[in-house]
């Protein structure tokens, strides 16, 4: 039980730099990254908060991965609900640093991505199932037959374009995003020695029986 509750907090706290770093890349103010257009451009449309927005493409990329085969963790389940909750307490308290100088503001969105590696090293090691979008990932990858990278970009890319229709704030930050996401991310890892294809991610059934077994 001590080992799954230290897993269980180095999610939620992955989690929470996850939300920290996607706010302080907003906050930058010099683009969203493709996701956070997405979201933007639907919280325009509908007339929610970004975070809101979040939680909801989550939900149903959630639903069509599982439909695709993929399986649901509970750190799935957490991925699309805390992270758009924490999202929207951050930015709304307005504490994080805004710039309207471009460099001030590309050194501000760089921090945000570091942050955000930083989250994704905790929430993955934890083992506790991917997120919606990364499980969407993988299962066009799946049954694309395609490299992850080529899969990603075009997901990606679809996110964007139909998020700048939405009315997504599209800037020079968003380029930097889409090239730079995977360096610091595997920069980070490589640094941490974290090798994220050696984790074995539960799925929901298999947490209920750890849990369960652990009390018996």
């Amino acid at each position: 039980m001590n080992i799954f509750i230290k897993r269980f907090i180095k999610l939620n706290f992955g989690l929470f730099l996850c939300a920290l770093g996607i706010s302080i890349t907003i906050s930058a103010q010099v683009g969203y990254s493709p996701w956070e257009v997405f979201h933007a451009g639907l919280a325009n449309t509908i007339h929610i908060e970004i975070g809101t927005a979040s939680i909801l493409v989550g939900l149903i990329i959630g639903i069509l991965s599982l439909a695709l085969g993929e399986k649901i963790g509970i750190g799935t389940i957490l991925n699309m609900v805390l992270i758009g909750l924490m999202m929207n307490v951050i930015l709304g308290a307005d504490i994080l640093p805004t710039s309207e100088n471009l460099f001030v503001g590309i050194f501000i969105l760089l921090f945000g991505i570091i942050v955000f590696s930083l989250g994704s090293y905790f929430y993955i090691g934890s083992g506790f199932g991917a997120g919606p979008r990364d499980s969407l990932m993988i299962a066009v990858t799946r049954i694309t037959k395609l490299p992850i990278g080529i899969c990603r970009s075009s997901v990606e890319l679809a996110a964007v374009l139909i998020g700048w229709r939405l009315g997504g704030l599209i800037g020079l930050g968003t380029v930097i995003s889409v090239f730079s996401i995977g360096f610091f991310v595997h920069t980070t890892f490589h640094l941490l020695k974290f090798d994220p294809t050696t984790i074995e991610h539960e799925n929901l059934q298999d947490t209920f029986v750890t849990l369960f077994s652990q009390e018996t």
